[in-house]
């Protein structure tokens, strides 16, 4: 079968390989994968960013198909349906943090930017019917890493005014998304002014542009401040989240591509009753209530482009850039 694999030799650190079909186990399903979506993970693992990667790695943690075998404990009713795979593996039985042995699908084990992967039965889910390949694709790991973030340790409800940052990319669109069908009033930030009208698009109030030294005055002003606000950036841009959060509200942060704050308004966090809460992606019940919302909300991810399996460098650079609003998509079967 073909597949995009890690080769970290090449200039381009990924190539279309061909590779042996997975063998599955009694436990395990094989999907005949129609559409990958890609991750930062993705990227980062081409950059060579990751702990103990491996060439010829299987790429990829979002993918949606048909099932074409089952192993001989799993129920044969399976064969022919349309799935999601849920790409958290592992997660464990506490629902308020992963286990030790908790993982993503894609890297160390082979993932969905491939004509077919094996994944355990467990983590098969029927595709959202109102959803097309590539929408569904688009869906998991973001929409998984989303939900827990507003909706699990965000507690996002109805009325409740929340700042979503960095909008564009996968999680948060669905971040907004997901606090809008809770019924809050969101806002965003973003540097690009067309990322700012497509959530303006989805419902959205207002966006502001975080390159302006003082944009957090001008939500402030604006806003009156947030009840919550849900961030993957962190670094100094901590100062301006706490400046705009209200005396009891929540930030959540699923990440910190800028690193760790230089300072930190300790005084300001303690005396005004803030939240910091960590998060990433989400349990097995989270990924069950997240597929719920979408379907009874009728959720449809943004998809900024979608690439053939022969374009995966394009699709990878695409990413690279920074540039999208929503999620890239690989189609793996026309």
């Amino acid at each position: 079968m073909k597949a995009i694999t890690l080769n970290l030799e090449l200039s381009d650190k990924i190539e279309l390989s061909d590779i042996d079909l997975p063998e599955i186990g009694s436990n395990d399903v094989l999907v005949r994968v129609k559409a990958a979506a890609l991750n930062h993970r993705d990227e980062w693992c081409r950059q060579g960013l990751y702990p103990n990667l491996r060439n010829g790695v299987v790429l990829g943690s979002d993918g949606a198909g048909i099932i074409t075998e089952v192993g001989e404990e799993v129920d044969k009713s399976w064969i022919g349906m349309e799935v999601i795979i849920n790409p958290a593996m592992n997660w464990g039985n506490d629902q308020r943090v992963q286990s030790k042995d908790f993982k993503i699908l894609g890297m160390p084990e082979n993932g969905t930017l491939a004509e077919y992967v094996k994944v355990p039965a467990d983590r098969i889910h029927p595709k959202p019917s109102h959803l097309s390949w590539a929408e569904s694709a688009a869906l998991p790991l973001g929409g998984l890493t989303a939900y827990r973030a507003a909706c699990v340790q965000g507690q996002v409800k109805k009325g409740d005014k929340v700042l979503v940052t960095g909008f564009g990319g996968g999680v948060a669109q669905f971040a907004v998304q997901f606090a809008l069908a809770k019924g809050a009033l969101v806002y965003v930030s973003s540097s690009k002014v067309e990322k700012i009208k497509k959530a303006k698009e989805l419902g959205v109030k207002n966006g502001f542009n975080y390159t302006d030294d003082n944009w957090s005055d001008i939500a402030l002003e604006e806003t009156g401040g947030f009840d919550l606000i849900i961030d993957s950036a962190m670094g100094d841009t901590l100062d301006h989240l706490i400046k705009v959060i209200k005396p009891g509200g929540r930030i959540v942060y699923y990440g910190a591509t800028k690193g760790n704050p230089k300072g930190f308004q300790a005084r300001k966090v303690f005396w005004n009753q803030m939240q910091l809460i960590g998060s990433t992606m989400g349990s097995d019940l989270d990924f069950e209530q997240m597929l719920e919302m979408v379907k009874e909300k009728n959720i449809v991810p943004i998809i900024d482009d979608v690439f053939g399996l022969e374009e995966s460098v394009k699709a990878f650079d695409r990413m690279k850039e920074g540039h999208q609003t929503g999620k890239i998509v690989v189609q793996i079967e026309k």
